[in-house]
């Protein structure tokens, strides 16, 4: 009879012990939640709130004197917001796309032992990250040599191959895809082509998805690009026109400070909460993007594994 109930008294303890572990877990990863969230509470309602209120009050979790001035501003010209933003949807999407197609080839051979070569082809990708000629000598080969200049393939091509990305992907590759899978699927036919598609890629899915996200945010967040080859409107991106947009603002603000004394029309410039209002669209799709790829980043802890 003692030996029933002290296994039941262990059970008890046990699931006690893991209650209390469960609850603290929980609490502390709430807590830190709330402390990532804040922020961007802050950004939401800072862009709702009054020009006024954020001087007078600061910056708080809920609006202040609840206003769209800035969105009003922002979006003051819709067509030509929508246009900047299918342009960086575009850039974001096709570059992101060859950008993992040609790294994802690259690092298939790279990972291959049969390629006699690999060390030495992977030490002239990695040299490229040490030097460089510097901005003069690559904007006059971007303009001169290669006519990039108001080209929309100068927003993709530069960041196509990015040796970091590569150099992960070929790892992963030889750390996940054993060779015995790779050499039974040659015995039965299959080419190098089909064996990277049909093998390595489905593989290869978790580290695309991880890479294939912050490539994403790199083309979508770049307005350095643009502003070095881009001079027409109808090609300029959702960055470089928010950027643009806020030069655009600061300066007439300086310029109406400074001409007081010549009878001026005060302009009525939410100067603050339009820089919130900016981060907002901005962020937006990235992060309605990640609610539907983080999905991939849990299911691609079980994907890799070899069954025998």
């Amino acid at each position: 009879m003692t030996t029933q109930i002290a296994p039941r008294r262990k059970r008890k303890k046990m699931h006690k012990d893991r209650l209390l572990l469960n609850i603290i877990a929980y609490s502390f990863v709430a807590l830190f939640a709330m402390f990532c969230l804040a922020p961007f509470l802050i950004m939401i309602s800072g862009s709702l709130s009054a020009q006024s209120a954020i001087i007078v009050h600061g910056y708080t979790l809920w609006p202040r004197d609840f206003s769209t001035r800035a969105y009003d501003v922002l979006f003051a010209a819709p067509d030509v917001m929508l246009g900047a933003f299918s342009v960086s949807v575009i850039v974001t999407a096709s570059g992101t796309v060859l950008s993992l197609l040609l790294c994802s080839m690259a690092a298939y051979a790279l990972g291959r032992k049969n390629f006699g070569h690999r060390n030495k082809v992977a030490f002239v990708f990695y040299f490229t990250t040490l030097f460089n000629g510097g901005l003069v000598p690559y904007y006059i080969v971007m303009v001169n040599h290669y006519q990039m200049k108001n080209n929309p393939l100068a927003l993709v091509l530069p960041g196509l191959v990015s040796v970091w990305n590569l150099l992960l992907l070929r790892n992963f590759m030889k750390n996940n895809i054993p060779d015995s899978l790779i050499e039974s699927a040659k015995i039965d036919g299959a080419g190098e082509f089909t064996v990277y598609v049909r093998i390595a890629m489905p593989l290869m899915v978790p580290a695309l998805m991880a890479i294939g996200f912050f490539t994403a945010i790199t083309y979508w967040n770049d307005w350095f690009t643009p502003m070095l080859f881009i001079d027409q409107e109808q090609l300029v991106p959702l960055q470089y026109k928010l950027y643009k947009m806020l030069n655009t603002m600061n300066a007439l603000a300086q310029i109406a400070a400074r001409s007081k004394d010549f009878n001026m029309p005060k302009l009525d410039l939410p100067g603050e909460t339009i820089k919130l209002a900016m981060a907002v669209v901005a962020a937006a799709p990235i992060m309605f993007l990640y609610s539907f790829i983080q999905k991939y980043f849990v299911k691609g802890v079980t994907i890799g594994a070899v069954k025998g």
